[in-house]
């Protein structure tokens, strides 16, 4: 009996627990499913809120350098605080690229957040999407929100796969190596680089007229990711008139989710007045 109701209670901390995919095989993937491993299987956890008032739901995506999932303070946490101010989310524990597990490791994370993406559209109706990313998953939800027609099966052809909105949190932006952060590059596109791959996911080059207004946070010390990574993505978006706004610290470095030691200022709070301040 107790044991039992650990499980239930963890499950409420985590929300509910779904596997992306469902039952079905995953598309794209280089093994069946009963042979991958538990870390390996692509899952949405999901935060709705019944009661919800609130026009938009969140598609949380943590970082990890596109070799870990930073799920709880950049994941479950930023989950938890949405629904504390009325909004909806769901976290995606998304797979990272293995040419062990998938057919082409570059689109393998992209799909996962398409699905995630087309999913809570599915599940949510005539409600607007914001997709919050960090780091790594920062570079994943600015895939999503400027590779949307680049829809990687034929089901995802017939999804509205555009957020409304972005947030990216201290991200990965450019695989121009004087910037890029080299361990996410070598992951998701290494180990060889060829020209095309290197131009498509520097996000800075995809911008266009169409992308969504977006809101973007960085550290000026971030010696993991440098801020000029941001300062790429903010240039390209203010060149084409895009709404956008960037909060930034003079110190706290990568990777301190929603709570930076060094600054009292509030940057998830100062997010949602923009979001409230921007409506579509």
């Amino acid at each position: 009996m107790l044991s039992m109701i650990a499980i239930q209670l963890q499950a409420q901390s985590q929300g509910e627990l779904r596997y992306l995919y469902g039952d079905q095989e995953i598309p794209g993937s280089a093994l069946p499913v009963a042979e991958l491993e538990e870390t390996q299987k692509p899952k949405l956890y999901d935060y709705q809120l019944n009661d919800s008032k609130e026009n938009l739901v969140f598609l949380v995506i943590p970082g990890g350098g596109y070799s870990g999932v930073a799920i709880n303070h950049e994941g479950h946490d930023v989950a938890k605080r949405l629904n504390e101010n009325g909004y909806s989310a769901y976290v995606l524990a998304y797979r990272l690229p293995k040419v062990e597990t998938m057919k082409d490791k570059r689109f393998g994370p992209l799909q996962d957040a398409q699905y995630a993406l087309a999913t809570i559209r599915t599940e949510n109706k005539n409600k607007q999407v914001v997709v919050i990313g960090f780091s790594a998953g920062g570079h994943l939800a600015g895939s999503l929100s400027t590779l949307y027609n680049y829809p990687q099966t034929k089901e995802l052809k017939k999804a509205n796969l555009r957020p409304d909105f972005s947030v990216l949190c201290y991200p990965v932006i450019s695989m121009n190596d004087s910037i890029c952060h080299k361990g996410s590059k070598e992951k998701l596109i290494g180990p060889e680089f060829s020209a095309k791959d290197v131009e498509l996911f520097s996000l800075e080059k995809q911008v266009t007229k169409k992308s969504q207004p977006t809101f973007l946070m960085s550290a000026k010390d971030d010696k993991v990711v440098p801020i000029e990574n941001t300062y790429r993505y903010q240039q390209s978006l203010n060149r084409l008139g895009v709404p956008n706004t960037l909060f930034t610290y003079e110190e706290g470095g990568h990777g301190f989710g929603m709570i930076n030691k060094t600054d009292t200022r509030d940057w998830f709070a100062a997010m949602l007045d923009w979001l409230k301040s921007n409506p579509k």
